[in-house]
């Protein structure tokens, strides 16, 4: 089955440098395992032991935490080639914290943490390439980390929407001023930490205000310079 997903494996950020048949190689070493989930199923459940990182081949999740009462904030989504949980591969914690939810039906490999860390008994030298990358990706997740509690420290919802926007808008780097936002609406509002209905106001407000106009996840940034002084 590993052999199915090369062509996206050998994509990954976390075997760039890596030709396929070094892949190979060292999957085998790695003692991979792949895993299909179903919508709304968790992948991972706060609390679980943690012995594993994952990375998505198919559909889409969110990655979530909640509390005693229910309530969930979302802490980021992934999709097919991200990675989750290796931010814990290096910890002392012994439990999740968090909770892998399927947006989409998902195919996820699994790798072992002891695996990753452990030297490789036959000395391959693309395992020292793969944990430079691996030390990579845990940094740029923690720049992207830092925007979300960047986003929460937002009093106004208009200035956590102008944020994210302008974030989105500079991410996907478009050229015509349409974005895609990788959030549904519900979603958005718990990763904002605001509610559904108060969202939904303040956007139909800004589109009134021909700042932007939207149709379900597409949004046409009109008044860029707008947007950015709600962020000051």
């Amino acid at each position: 089955m590993i052999k199915e997903y090369l062509d996206i494996i050998k994509k990954l950020p976390l075997f760039y440098g890596i030709n396929e048949e070094e892949i190979l190689c060292m999957l085998q070493c790695l003692t991979p395992k792949i895993q299909s989930f179903n919508k709304n199923e968790c992948i991972v459940n706060s609390g679980e032991s943690i012995y594993r990182f994952g990375i998505i081949l198919e559909g889409e999740a969110t990655i979530l935490k909640e509390n005693s009462e229910g309530d969930r904030v979302i802490i980021s989504v992934v999709k097919k080639g991200d990675l989750f949980g290796e931010m814990l591969v290096f910890s002392s914690r012994k439990m999740w914290p968090v909770s892998v939810r399927v947006q989409k039906f998902c195919k996820v490999l699994f790798l072992t943490n002891s695996d990753l860390i452990a030297r490789c008994e036959k000395m391959c030298p693309w395992h020292t390439t793969m944990l430079q990358n691996f030390i990579k990706l845990i940094s740029d997740k923690a720049l992207v980390l830092n925007k979300k509690v960047e986003y929460l420290s937002i009093k106004s919802i208009r200035g956590k929407l102008a944020s994210y926007l302008l974030d989105q808008y500079q991410y996907q780097n478009t050229k015509n001023n349409i974005i895609i936002l990788p959030l549904k609406r519900n979603d958005l509002a718990e990763f904002l930490n605001v509610s559904r209905p108060s969202l939904s106001r303040e956007l139909c407000e800004m589109r009134d205000e021909g700042i932007i106009d939207f149709h379900l996840s597409t949004f046409k940034i009109k008044d860029i310079e707008a947007l950015r002084s709600y962020c000051d």
